[in-house]
Order: C-alpha cells, then structure tokens, then sequence
C-alpha cells in the first residue's frame, strides 16, 4: 500500500512563496515518478509539475515556470514543490500523486497516476 501525506498549504500574499511536501509512504519498495497538480472548483485538475524516480527529468506547466522547482533527495525524503512569486491565480488546491508503473518518464495525464494525497490548499491574496 503507498500512502501521500501532503503538507505545507497556506495563505499567502501575492509575490510570496509557499513550500509543499509529499511523502511517499509505502510498504514495499518500488520506484515512482510525483507530480503535483492543482484545482479549482468548476476546472479540471492541472498538471503543474513532475519529477521522475531519481530527478534526471521534471516538467512545468508554462505558467509556473521560473517560479516553481519540483525537488526530491531520495524515496525516503519527500518530494518538495517551492512556490515563488506567487500570484492569485496559483490558488488552488494542489495535489501530490505517485506514478509506479514507468517511474522514469514523466507522466503528462492525471489518468496516468496510481496514487494520490489528500490535497492541501494554496490560497495567494491580491
């Protein structure tokens, strides 16, 4: 069983910076690519960042792009998303999910994640 813990959510203002952590709980080793995504009521879930099992590769959506980094150190770490200059539009609720079946591609579609958290909320005021 793999279990997400999400954390670090919270009220910002614009042009300041978050941090989000994922754990990646789980009871037998295997490797997994994360990716972060994020939604608002009425919208489809977006993607906004991956990373693959050992870092070699990550993606951004163009809007975070310069302001977001996705990081991991190793499987017992958690995966981090830092947020910089954030704006209004970044809020959402964002979550971590967990890719085990080629954790060494990125995977672009939300269908294609085996495993997610609980989500945590990002709220950037004006």
């Amino acid at each position: 069983q793999v279990q997400l813990i999400e954390s670090g959510g919270g009220l910002v203002q614009a042009g300041g910076s978050l941090r989000l952590s994922c754990l990646v709980s789980q009871q037998n080793f295997r490797t997994y690519s994360v990716g972060w995504f994020r939604q608002v009521p009425g919208k489809e879930r977006e993607l906004v960042a991956v990373i693959n099992w050992n870092g070699s590769k990550e993606y951004y959506t163009d809007s975070v792009k310069g302001r977001f980094t996705i990081s991991l150190v190793n499987a017992k770490k958690p995966v981090y998303l830092e947020m910089n200059s954030l704006k209004p539009e970044d809020t959402a609720v964002y979550y971590c999910a967990a890719e085990v079946d080629r954790p060494w591609l990125i995977a672009s579609e939300s269908s294609e994640y085996d495993y997610w958290g609980q989500g945590t909320q990002v709220t950037v005021s004006s």
